[in-house]
């Protein structure tokens, strides 16, 4: 039998670092790398799934605590998209991706990890990325650590 050993996936299926509040609202009260935060905009932010899918996959989240698109403000909506297309050009950048996948969770019975406060994924894929580990073994392999990514990243968003 094989191990793959992920001692970082503790906090997440412990339980042991969940905040107390919404994390998304006490993420931008941190330092930006504390929180893995590579970009701040004035109504939205760019936070690093703590748990990703695929290295660089982030989320939009705007500051505002809402539970559903329709309640996001428009200027707020705007900006997300525009950071969404600023993030794209980002990932393709810095991993050469064969695709994104951009969507959003809305409620907790449409796989939203948290359900009350609007977020957008955004993430890169490649035709590759679905191999036996993942088909078989229902493990995802991500070939760089959160720091990594949080570093490649904000290295292109600030230049």
């Amino acid at each position: 039998m094989d191990y793959l050993w992920t001692p970082w996936r503790y906090a997440y299926v412990s339980g042991a670092r969940k905040p107390a509040g919404c994390i998304f609202c006490e993420a931008p009260k941190l330092a930006d790398a504390q929180a893995g935060i590579v970009y701040r905009g004035s109504l939205c932010y760019v936070i690093l799934n703590a748990f990703p899918y695929t290295s660089g996959h982030v989320m939009i989240v705007p500051y505002q605590h809402l539970d559903e698109l329709q309640k996001l403000p428009q200027e707020a909506a705007h900006q997300i998209m525009d950071v969404s297309q600023k993030m794209e050009n980002v990932l393709r950048q810095v991993y050469r991706p064969d695709g994104i996948n951009l969507g959003m969770n809305i409620g907790q019975a449409a796989g939203a990890g948290v359900a009350d406060h609007v977020h957008v994924h955004l993430l890169p894929r490649w035709s590759a990325d679905t191999n036996f580990m993942t088909t078989t073994a229902e493990t995802r392999v991500l070939p760089e650590a959160l720091e990594t990514t949080y570093q490649r990243l904000r290295e292109k968003l600030i230049a």
